[in-house]
């Protein structure tokens, strides 16, 4: 299954609403906290915390 793409505007309401967690998708932490956005975490908290997500929340991963 292809990933969905969608705008960074559909993103951020998503975020904004508590539709989605947003991740940075970058494994390097160091480029990660560069460019984190508002209400985002790391690709490696995400990795921490993965059994402790719902399967019912949405996921948006991001890279600049």
């Amino acid at each position: 299954m292809e990933p969905e793409r969608i705008s960074a505007e559909e993103a951020h309401e998503k975020v904004k609403s508590g539709k989605c967690s947003l991740v940075c998708a970058y494994e390097d932490e160091q480029k990660c906290k560069l460019i984190t956005l508002e209400g985002a975490i790391s690709l490696a908290e995400f990795k921490r915390n993965l059994l402790l997500l719902s399967r019912d929340q949405e996921i948006v991963f991001y890279c600049a």
